[in-house]
């Protein structure tokens, strides 16, 4: 069964990525931007409790583009795997977005991120508004929320508990909470939500590289919602680098 992902998102890609290069030209004008990018290799690529590549590796990588002000821009990939009927193989997120200090030990990332799959024979492109404020960058709340959630005719909102326990300087662990709440239309096949949980390890290999190993474990409305082959309890390891 494939996971019921996005058909179609209210803002089109042209406003999201027209407006982050309007915004970071701007935000130039005062500051210096910034290039940042990530990379992974992955047994498993687990979004919110379920796989999106139904148990196989998954390739990933990325880059951020951000000023003094706080106002940046990002574009992510990674390799997916849903039902053969869309075939689907790749993920492409593009993202505009503040993050900054609004107090001492408080942070806030504030984001607009529109998730676009291209290839596929149905239109599983949608958007989604994001907030995660944290606390001495250990503890987090983080919150997401679309009218059209994961496509389809519902809305949903996203919430998130995480806490970032660091041991030493080379190792860290991480562990979070979140439930999906879904407000369904009367045509809807989705559930009312579901709930997930993941522990994760994470040990500085040598710089910039890092091993993740993490257990991840949903209720039985996620098994109820997307099937055996996405949700459910899981194992993923992989192997990241941020530069």
């Amino acid at each position: 069964m494939q996971p019921p992902r996005p058909r179609q998102a209210r803002l089109p890609l042209i406003f999201a990525v027209g407006g982050a290069l309007a915004l970071l030209t701007l935000g130039a004008r005062a500051d210096a931007a910034t290039l940042t990018g990530n990379a992974a290799l992955t047994s498993d690529y687990v979004w919110r409790g379920s796989s999106q590549s139904r148990g196989d590796p998954a390739v990933q990588a990325g880059f951020k583009l951000a000023g003094d002000s706080g106002v940046y821009a990002s574009v992510w990939g990674s390799s997916v795997e849903f039902a053969p009927s869309t075939h689907a193989s790749s993920e492409l997120d593009f993202t505009l977005g503040w993050a900054g200090q609004l107090a001492p030990d408080w942070t806030l990332d504030a984001n607009l991120l529109h998730y676009r799959y291209p290839g596929t024979t149905a239109d599983l492109n949608w958007t989604e508004l994001n907030g995660t404020l944290t606390y001495a960058d250990r503890y987090w709340l983080a919150l997401g929320y679309s009218n059209r959630a994961l496509g389809g005719r519902d809305a949903g909102l996203y919430t998130q508990l995480g806490a970032r326990l660091p041991v030493n300087e080379r190792l860290r662990f991480e562990a979070a909470a979140g439930y999906y709440r879904f407000d369904r239309d009367a045509r809807s096949t989705l559930q009312d939500g579901y709930a997930h949980g993941q522990l994760s390890a994470i040990w500085a290999v040598k710089a910039p590289l890092e091993l993740r190993l993490s257990a991840h474990a949903t209720d039985r409305d996620a098994e109820r919602l997307f099937g055996d082959d996405y949700a459910g309890d899981r194992i993923e390891a992989a192997l990241q680098a941020s530069f």
